[in-house]
């Protein structure tokens, strides 16, 4: 989060800079210029995540046995927040970067998934009126959170002499990730816009860590789930140059 934090204060402080140089140049009646406007804003999400097994979802050791992950949930739905500063280029390019959280609660006993992620994004925009369609994509990375508490005893494993109680488990994994999105803006007033947006966030990390007596080796090629579509609610402040 520091530096989705740094990489947004740059992306602001290149659109203030922008605009003071904008301010000290004739209007036009036309945008006309490489740097067209500014925004930021926050935007509520929330959406639909699933994985084909509860196996995928969870990713934690101690879960008990097979017939009990059986039970578990594979998915759910999900709810954040997050942000986005951009440039505008040539009245049609959103350049900037974003960062979000994103919280899936699983089932009563405070198990949950839990995606921290952000990165640079572009987006292609036109203007219809009041409205802009937009469609663009993210890249960066995130972390995938898994905390499992069981709803059932403390699982035991190994034999009494070397056994493992489990009364909850943990597991932290980073992942490089392509976020395509579409969306919509509409101009409430000069300067502010409400925005909706529905993506589809593509994590690629890391495979399950070992489940029960079934060890898995960590490599860097897969999809990670729990994974599904999201829709944005927010409002964009600045200068949108049209």
């Amino acid at each position: 989060m520091k530096r989705i934090t740094l990489i947004l204060s740059a992306v602001l402080l290149l659109c203030l800079t922008a605009q003071g140089r904008r301010a000290d140049t004739p209007a036009s009646g036309r945008s006309g210029g490489v740097f067209t406007g500014f925004s930021g804003g926050m935007m509520l999400h929330g959406g639909y995540l699933f994985s084909q097994t509860p196996e995928k979802v969870f990713s934690n050791s101690g879960l008990g046995s097979l017939d009990y992950i059986k039970g578990l949930p594979k998915d759910g739905f999900c709810y954040g927040l997050g942000g986005t500063l951009r440039v505008h280029l040539i009245d049609h390019i959103h350049l900037g970067a974003e960062g979000f959280v994103s919280n899936l609660p699983l089932m009563k006993t405070g198990s949950n998934v839990r995606s921290v992620w952000g990165g640079a994004m572009c987006d292609f925009y036109t203007q219809w009126g009041k409205t802009r369609p937009l469609i663009g994509l993210t890249i960066g990375g995130g972390t995938m959170k898994r905390l499992y508490v069981p709803d059932q005893d403390p699982v035991k494993e190994g034999t009494d002499e070397d056994a493992i109680t489990y009364n909850s488990s943990y597991v932290k994994t980073p992942f490089f990730l392509l976020d395509p999105y579409v969306g919509l803006e509409i101009d409430l007033t000069d300067h502010m816009a409400l925005i909706l947006r529905i993506d589809y966030l593509l994590p690629i990390g890391k495979t399950n860590s070992s489940l029960v007596d079934t060890a898995k080796t960590l490599k860097w090629s897969s999809f990670m789930t729990p994974s599904g579509p999201r829709l944005y609610v927010g409002l964009m402040f600045g200068k949108f140059g049209n």
